[in-house]
């Protein structure tokens, strides 16, 4: 069995989309396309069907699909820890962060590194996410800490943390109690900042994958610092982590669909073929522990995707 068809596959099952994979991967879509389809041959089942929202897996792709992910961990698993004995790297652990991972989860990364087997120095960089994924494909970084917003199949994937969505709608009267509906929060005029840290991009695929029309301020705000500012001042509606909003609002409520959490997930993202290999693994398993006691963590059926180890991340449902 080609080991590539088996990516190709995970990478389509996690982006939803043939070209968004393709392109993410560094392949064509035909040459993508054609390895999938050779695999379902050789599996003898159809894995995807196509849709006008994209790409989802059908009953016996939803089957198999988990398999090839535990699969193809476990090779890359062996992978890393023969480069390791053969080959052991040394040095500090180069780690990206974006601007909306707090100080609390990189104090939970500093603690991992040092409890290393072979413990680390830990060498962090912050700058928006093209620069951060720039940087982790040229080498420049081991490991990336970030929203989960964006596609990187041929990349290792693991959920660190999750915390609830809240909104600051100043059109609220205060006082009012409760979580708010999804569909109730789309009729405020949201205040956006530029899509570089996650933010943008997370509500804008919340209220896109759910059908509903999101209605922006008409300015912008430069990060998500001032957002809960201006929401304050009246300017406008915030979506925000819940760690991120640093005033008390009267009219600041948690997001919920269907009375479901809205949560928002990080995660770290590294490379199969990074000669830190089998200690990179050890340093995220390490980081998801730690990081377990800082808050709440994804409940059944919230946004929050599940911690296990994969090769792709969560990317819009868009063919």
């Amino acid at each position: 069995m080609n080991i590539e068809g088996l990516r190709y596959a995970q990478a389509v099952s996690r982006t939803k989309s043939f070209s968004a994979a393709a392109r993410d991967y560094g392949v064509t879509q035909p040459a993508l396309s054609n390895g999938v389809a050779r695999l379902e041959d050789e599996l003898g089942v159809k894995l995807f069907e196509r849709s006008p929202r994209g790409v989802k897996p059908t009953a016996h792709g939803a089957r198999v699909l988990p398999m090839i992910d535990r699969a193809l961990e476990a090779l890359d698993s062996v992978t890393a820890e023969a480069r390791r004995l053969t080959s052991p790297a040394t040095g500090a652990i180069r780690m990206g962060v974006s601007p909306l991972i707090g100080a609390d989860l990189v104090g939970c990364a500093f603690s991992a590194a040092r409890g290393l087997t072979r413990p680390r120095d830990l060498v962090l960089r912050e700058a928006d996410l093209d620069l951060l994924r720039t940087a982790l494909k040229d080498g420049e970084l081991d490991v990336l800490l970030v929203p989960e917003v964006e596609p990187m199949p041929a990349y290792r994937h693991r959920t660190i943390f999750t915390e609830p969505v809240v909104v600051i709608d100043p059109a609220v009267a205060p006082g009012t109690d409760g979580p708010v509906e999804l569909t109730d929060a789309a009729g405020a005029d949201f205040i956006l900042v530029p899509n570089s840290c996650g933010l943008t991009t997370f509500t804008t695929q919340l209220f896109r994958d759910n059908d509903l029309p999101l209605r922006t301020y008409a300015g912008e705000a430069a990060s998500y610092r001032v957002l809960d500012e201006w929401a304050r001042l009246g300017v406008g509606a915030a979506l925000l982590p819940q760690s991120k909003v640093t005033q008390e609002h009267a009219n600041c409520r948690p997001l919920v669909r269907g009375g479901v959490p809205v949560e928002m997930s990080y995660e770290a993202v590294w490379g199969r073929d990074n000669a830190l290999g089998a200690d990179l693994e050890e340093f995220v398993g390490f980081l998801a522990d730690s990081a377990g006691c800082l808050g709440p963590s994804s409940a059944p059926g919230g946004e929050a995707l599940s911690g296990q180890v994969t090769d792709v991340s969560p990317g819009a449902p868009s063919e």
